[in-house]
């Protein structure tokens, strides 16, 4: 089985640079989500038509690692659907008669494996088989006809549609499933002879009845499901249904969530057992949260881990991290890429991590920057506390032993190191080793002048 999708266009009505295919839903361009549902049911291939910005589709798309089996097809003009699957043609094996073509659009990104498997069963070498659905919202949509029998016979495009015609209810999602073998045949009897002068994939289904192949309509309830996206209302609509499902998924799981619709997953979200969640909270990317975990309101938390018995108080961004057991960070704090926290450390307000690795039982409590360190165990990072791990040109590290008092407002001039029980005095810039069990005092002689008058303003 291969598959085809078409994602070729513009998009005029997202009012947009960029090509509507990168739009993106849950956090995924719309067409990434296509490609990992196509992948989700076995395709040999995936042919990707693109058009409009062609090398930035491809860019993107690459940039997340979707790569295997996937050929691309370049549509210089748009010339409708058919146009679009004829550029991909030559690139099919339409020569094996067991082969399925089935046939995606990179701006319906809501459609689901299980509907895909169940269209898939229905196609044959004789049989051509399209997702279908019965909506009073049929404007501009495809409307299925019908035969005496009840049997597909065609599918007519609005535009094309009888005033009678315009009245079914039964519409054509553009999804189908069909005997690669006799693709080519079909595709090279396609004309553009209607009123958009494009050439219309959905006039197969006529030229399929024509030649005696079986139509099986596979008609589904769920109209996001087969939603294509093409203006931002619709695009909202859609982000609003995939975040209702990803809530119901975690409230099946047992995650308390105090306002559900004030909580977004914009990716791959995995809670233990008895978890709360405040508002305004968003996941990003892969997160992963232990048992007992409670995260406050207004967090954001991207491709991280939350080890069990943490608490992540309001208002706090961590990314690229990975956090120990009953660690507490918060509120206002800033946990970047690259931070290692242990069990039992703690981040308090107004206090940013990168490239940090801080051991068991230490805190900085708030009010600090430290990057590019690794902490030992039991350390205590004093208000105002900065490690300088930048010199103009490369980055430096700081390390600290066990037990080391940092006191407030210090400096740590990278590269440094200080032993175990070290010890530094309040307002110390530090920017020598300091030995174990010693004190490092690091500050000019205070000077008291007598009869100073304080600056005033001039008028």
């Amino acid at each position: 089985m291969e598959v085809v999708i078409l994602a070729a266009g513009k998009g005029a009505r997202m009012f947009s640079k960029y090509p509507k295919v990168l739009n993106t839903i849950g956090g995924k361009p719309m067409l990434q989500r296509v490609i990992e549902t196509a992948s989700s049911v076995n395709a040999n291939r995936i042919h990707i038509v693109i058009g409009f910005r062609a090398e930035e589709v491809k860019e993107r798309v690459s940039g997340v690692g979707i790569e295997q089996n996937i050929n691309w097809v370049i549509q210089e003009e748009q010339l409708g659907t058919g146009h679009a699957v004829q550029q991909a043609v030559f690139s099919i094996d339409c020569e094996d008669d067991k082969n399925t073509v089935l046939i995606l659009y990179g701006d319906v990104p809501l459609i689901q494996t299980r509907t895909l498997n169940r269209l898939l069963e229905l196609t044959g070498e004789s049989c051509l088989s399209l997702i279908t659905l019965t909506t009073a919202n049929n404007d501009g949509l495809g409307r299925v006809i019908r035969d005496e029998s009840n049997q597909v016979s065609a599918v007519v495009e609005q535009k094309d549609a009888s005033s009678e015609q315009q009245k079914i209810t039964e519409v054509n999602s553009g999804i189908m499933a069909l005997p690669a073998k006799r693709l080519p045949g079909w595709l090279a009897r396609l004309d553009n002879a209607n009123k958009q002068a494009e050439y219309y994939l959905t006039d197969i289904i006529a030229l399929a009845v024509q030649d005696g192949c079986k139509i099986n309509a596979l008609n589904i309830g769920d109209e996001n499901e087969v939603q294509g996206v093409n203006d931002k209302t619709q695009l909202a609509r859609l982000e609003r249904h995939l975040q209702m499902i990803n809530i119901s998924k975690l409230l099946e799981q047992g995650v308390t969530l105090r306002d559900p619709e004030r909580v977004d997953v914009r990716g791959e979200l995995t809670c233990g057992q008895d978890v709360e969640i405040d508002v305004n909270v968003i996941f990003e990317g892969s997160v992963k949260i232990g048992n007992n975990v409670s995260i406050g309101a207004n967090v954001i938390i991207k491709d991280s881990t939350i080890g069990d018995g943490s608490e992540i108080l309001a208002n706090s961004n961590i990314d690229g991290s990975e956090i120990g057991l009953n660690a507490a960070i918060g509120p206002f704090a800033r946990i970047r890429p690259g931070t290692v926290l242990h069990n039992q450390v703690k981040i308090g307000n107004f206090v940013e991590t990168k490239n940090a690795i801080i051991g068991e039982g230490s805190k900085a409590n708030h009010l600090a920057y430290i990057g590019d360190a690794e902490i030992g165990e039991n350390c205590n990072i004093g208000a105002g506390t900065i490690f300088c791990n930048y010199d103009g040109a490369n980055k430096n590290k700081s390390i600290l032993g066990n037990n080391v008092f940092i006191g407030s407002n210090s400096v740590l001039i990278a590269p440094v190191n200080l032993a175990d029980n070290a010890f530094v005095a309040a307002g110390s810039a530090i920017n020598n080793d300091v030995p174990s069990d010693n004190l490092a005092v690091a500050r000019s002689k205070q000077r008291t002048i007598a009869g100073w008058k304080r600056p005033t303003k001039k008028h």
